[in-house]
């Protein structure tokens, strides 16, 4: 899916069910996600109805319109979004006679070309396993087809089970390997609790500007791109308020509404980090078109992770981007431009606030 440069990117075509103005605000995200992982969208086929259909997802009448699309534009690949069961993919793939890739698989990839460290990269490999193993069962029927008679007949079943076991194998291996990463972890963790050293994380949905306030507050050069996942590297630094208190800054992985569930159990050791905070910034697009519902979302993952409880500041950024500007209701609410540094001396003031009153 990620194009290389000069690399002519794949022709795409988005396919989804809509059913509420949810589902069309996630279909404009997964163009903003085709496009992050290296796909020119040249079409956008939708169907409004309850549910998904269990073979086909969607009925066969609008599985004929999106052939004949396919047939006339020279598409690559099709981009479901939802997740779909492997007989699914299968069928739908049988019938098109095209790669297909699902919401989960596409956020997969684009963590895959994102992940930097050792550990990051581990972690997604352990979710594309964790998401291709319940798929080997329905790519059984299709791999027994590619022989026939007696000693021909492979790799057919026998490749499957061979392939279940490597997956198998290779997931112990990493959750073996991660596990060395989460006991480090762990031990500075505790070492900052005997220094009593404050731990102040930044939180919010992707594309958000969370790199971009990590690096304006400590100045650090996390990378910043403005791109859906720019950063999957958990990035801690010192960052020194104005009385003095010193605290560490963690910046984090994104927030995404359907974030996979594979993807949150193999980064939840780095995510740990969140719960284990004192203080929480949680940094919001206040130009996002549905910022209530990405708030939402971010609330969702942050109950997941146990961390709803902690105390936090609610940064609404950008504030650069729009004509008139807000004023504050409360005191844990904060508008800043962390790209221009407008607003960052007033929550510096208030993460100190925060802070003095846990203390």
């Amino acid at each position: 899916m990620r194009a290389k440069e000069n690399e002519v990117l794949e022709k795409a075509v988005l396919v989804g069910i809509i059913e509420s103005s949810h589902d069309q605000e996630s279909m404009e995200e997964l163009k903003d996600l085709a496009e992050t992982a290296g796909a020119q969208v040249v079409g956008v086929i939708t169907q409004k109805r309850k549910g998904t259909d269990s073979a086909y997802y969607i009925g066969k009448g609008k599985l004929e319109e999106l052939k004949s699309f396919i047939q006339g534009n020279e598409v690559d690949v099709v981009i479901v979004n939802d997740e779909l069961s492997g007989s699914q993919i299968k069928n739908i793939e049988d019938f098109l006679g095209i790669k297909i890739v699902d919401r989960t698989c596409l956020i997969l990839d684009i963590f895959a070309s994102r992940a930097r460290t050792k550990e990051s990269k581990l972690q997604v490999e352990l979710a594309q396993l964790k998401y291709r193993l319940p798929r080997l069962t329905g790519m059984g029927g299709q791999l027994s087809r590619l022989g026939g008679g007696i000693g021909t007949r492979g790799p057919g079943e026998t490749k499957l089970e061979t392939d279940r076991r490597h997956i198998q194998n290779r997931i112990k291996s990493i959750e073996k390997k991660l596990a060395k990463f989460e006991r480090h972890r762990n031990l500075y963790r505790q070492r900052r609790a005997k220094n009593r050293i404050p731990v102040v994380s930044i939180v919010g949905y992707t594309n958000a500007g969370k790199s971009t306030l990590f690096n304006a507050l400590a100045k650090a050069q996390s990378y910043v791109e403005d791109k859906l996942f720019a950063t999957l590297d958990t990035s801690a630094r010192k960052l020194i308020l104005p009385s003095g208190m010193q605290v560490v800054l963690v910046d984090t992985v994104g927030f995404i509404r359907d974030l996979p569930h594979d993807l949150v159990e193999g980064f939840k050791s780095t995510l740990e980090e969140v719960r284990y905070s004192d203080l929480l910034l949680h940094v919001i697009d206040i130009t996002s078109s549905d910022v209530d519902e990405k708030i939402q979302v971010v609330e969702r993952i942050l109950s997941d992770l146990n961390a709803i409880d902690i105390p936090r500041l609610d940064v609404f950024n950008k504030i650069d981007l729009i004509d008139t500007q807000p004023v504050a209701n409360n005191k844990r609410t904060i508008f800043v431009s962390a790209k221009k540094g407008i607003g960052l001396d007033a929550l510096k003031e208030a993460i100190e606030n925060e802070l003095a009153v846990k203390r």
